[in-house]
């Protein structure tokens, strides 16, 4: 009765002479095997401090050098490194007509059909300047009477008398 040392977790453990024979009987569990056969390296998550593996090709991959333990960590760290004026794409924060007039009284309807379907609204800009993001100046139109109105001078004028 051979008794073996697991070379991972130090525990005695019985190895059948046929697995000796093999080459096998190193480890007391495929959990204590599979542990050994790791050749990656352990690092911190980057938002969380928590402890993780990461697999060579992983810590190969990585652009920036950082990691985190799940897609929850990499969101909230993304959303605090990337907001505002550290992301590639804000202008000054002068677009955000879109809340502005949500938030004001004007019901979410077109202008010209009154159709409510709050998936085609968009916003227009009465005046033409988008700049200019005074609630005065905005109105819900849906995406096709947006079009008619910014291309068709009589659907123009339409809208035009329906601000008056």
């Amino acid at each position: 009765m051979p008794i073996k040392q697991c070379e991972k977790c130090k525990v005695d453990f019985y190895a059948k002479p046929s697995w000796l024979k093999r080459g096998w009987g190193k480890y007391c569990s495929s959990s204590c095997q599979h542990e050994a056969s790791r050749t990656g390296k352990y690092v911190n998550c980057s938002y969380c401090n928590k402890e993780i593996y990461k697999s060579p090709k992983a810590l190969k991959g990585s652009k920036s050098g950082k990691f985190f333990c799940g897609k929850s960590c990499q969101t909230k760290w993304r959303n605090r490194e990337f907001s505002q004026e550290k992301h590639p794409n804000w202008k000054s924060g002068n677009h955000s007509y879109r809340s502005l007039l949500s938030r004001g009284k004007t019901p979410k309807k077109c202008k010209l059909c009154n159709s409510g379907d709050t998936r085609v609204l968009a916003v227009h800009h009465i005046d033409e300047n988008h700049s200019n993001n005074s609630i005065e100046n905005l109105a819900w139109l849906c995406h096709n009477c947006h079009h008619l109105v910014h291309h068709y001078s009589k659907e123009k004028e339409r809208f035009m008398a329906t601000i008056v």
